[in-house]
């Protein structure tokens, strides 16, 4: 159908509305043509990667890089636990700055863990950014940090931090023992000489990347939801191949939203892994508390919200609340059953009851059976995210959704209300990213009925893994 036909058609449709009381957001919406979102690419900006030892202020600076409270930041060692990248820029360069967690030697456990991670961003980073305790001087891990930086033989800036005032300057002097050249006092907290450092920094990187990119604008984003220790991370290093996250059996290891570019099936992903939800966010406090507001805004930034949940323990109302969390959001959602290894018979039929019982409203909902562990169905992931991201971004034409939805009223009309029937005078899908339909109509509809177009409405036209959001405006009659 051509253009001219098309806008015929719509004319037709509208006329059932030409005896009603319009307004002037009323005519918007139906004039409104909306598209796709876009997803330029970014160019390869060059990485710098910030390493210290624990404590010595490595999230306080790059938050005062960044220019905002970015990174989680607490008044205790050990808080940043995995590697992170923002966006950041200085006189009108950009460039990506990592934040790491402390880097101690000889470290074992989740310390170690850590430890790798920093390491690691120093391999991938174009140049480094090492944050040393003005205050308590050289100590024996700097001076072990300074001999890794070496070995990665990258360009290194060297900042002494927690230097609040001129008369503290002269502490910083003893750095220049380290043998990297001159050390740039500063004061993260207060943003006392990061202006100097920060020339500093752009005169060692380059204009362009010469390393991989850990992410890429253009791609979907899918963020990695769920409450602690389900095994967020565990997915997130088995789908990458490697170590990328630091992975503890201790509930909430992950405290800053980490992204990753992935290829499953020859298609590029950015996932985003975050910490874990907890029953409450006012419940929580410190670094768990602004974990669980960046877990949210991660969220609010996806295209889809991978939610997981573990199969070897009862479906929990925290676990129903993560997932209507997404849906509230307006994300495509997949729900993923880690764990699956672990589980038999008995407890499968259990959960096959609870998803009955609690997710009854959800029958649309994709699903994935795996095991992050050992690495069991993990190459369905693809399939369910291509299906529910279509669903997500679906467009019904507004004929064929007014010719269904006559359909629909006729054989099921909404009962009679005080003697009155309402009718559906027209609908049309205003969005999608999520699907968005509006529903002009000569009176109320009940939520029950509304329910009940929401079912026709998937079982014709799909969105699968996907909510949809239906509004109604009821127009009266224009008085003669």
């Amino acid at each position: 159908m051509n253009k001219e036909n098309r806008d015929n058609s719509f004319a037709l449709q509208r006329s059932f509305l030409d005896g009603y009381e319009l307004d002037g957001q009323d005519y918007s919406i139906l004039d409104e043509d909306f598209a796709m979102p876009a997803r330029d690419a970014l160019p390869s900006l060059p990485v710098l990667a910030v390493v210290g030892r624990p404590n010595v202020g490595k999230s306080t600076l790059v938050n005062r890089i960044v220019g905002r409270r970015a990174a989680v930041v607490q008044d205790e060692p050990g808080v940043t636990r995995d590697r992170v990248s923002y966006e950041a820029g200085w006189n009108g360069r950009n460039f990506t700055v990592v934040d790491t967690g402390g880097w101690e030697a000889k470290t074992e456990g989740i310390d170690k863990s850590v430890a790798l991670q920093a390491e690691y961003a120093v391999r991938q980073a174009d140049a480094v950014l090492l944050t040393v305790d003005a205050n308590v001087g050289i100590t024996h891990t700097d001076e072990q940090i300074v001999k890794m930086l070496r070995r990665a033989n990258r360009p290194v800036v060297l900042a002494a931090n927690k230097v609040d005032s001129a008369q503290q300057e002269a502490d910083a002097a003893q750095l220049w023992n380290l043998g990297l050249g001159r050390p740039y006092p500063v004061s993260a907290l207060h943003g006392r000489g990061t202006g100097d450092l920060l020339d500093a920094v752009l005169a060692v990187l380059p204009e362009v990347s010469g390393r991989k990119q850990s992410g890429k604008a253009g791609l979907h984003r899918i963020a990695l939801i769920g409450r602690p220790n389900v095994g967020k991370s565990s997915l997130l290093n088995r789908l990458t191949g490697e170590n990328r996250v630091v992975v503890n059996d201790t509930a909430g290891t992950t405290r800053d939203p980490v992204d990753e570019t992935v290829e499953l099936d020859g298609r590029l992903w950015t996932f985003v892994d975050t910490a874990g939800i907890r029953r409450r966010v006012h419940l929580t406090h410190g670094a768990d508390y602004y974990a669980s507001v960046r877990t949210q805004r991660a969220l609010e930034n996806a295209d889809l919200g991978l939610v997981l949940t573990d199969a070897t323990q009862v479906l929990s109302e925290q676990d129903v609340r993560v997932i209507r969390q997404v849906i509230d959001a307006g994300k495509a959602i997949v729900l993923i059953c880690n764990k699956w290894d672990l589980t038999d018979e008995e407890r499968r039929a259990d959960l096959e009851r609870e998803i009955a019982r609690d997710l009854v409203q959800l029958p649309w909902m994709e699903r994935v059976n795996l095991s992050a562990l050992t690495g069991w169905h993990t190459n369905r992931i693809t399939r369910a995210m291509n299906t529910a991201l279509a669903s997500w971004e679906k467009r019904i034409p507004t004929g064929k959704l007014n010719a269904f939805l006559g359909e629909v009223v006729a054989a099921n009309p909404h009962p009679v209300r005080g003697g009155k029937q309402p009718r559906i005078l027209f609908g049309t899908q205003v969005a999608n990213c999520p699907p968005k339909f509006v529903l002009f109509t000569s009176g109320f509809l009940d939520h029950g009925y509304r329910r009940f177009l929401e079912r026709k409405i998937r079982e014709e036209f799909g969105f699968t893994g996907s909510p949809i959001q239906i509004s109604v405006r009821e127009r009266k009659r224009r008085r003669p």
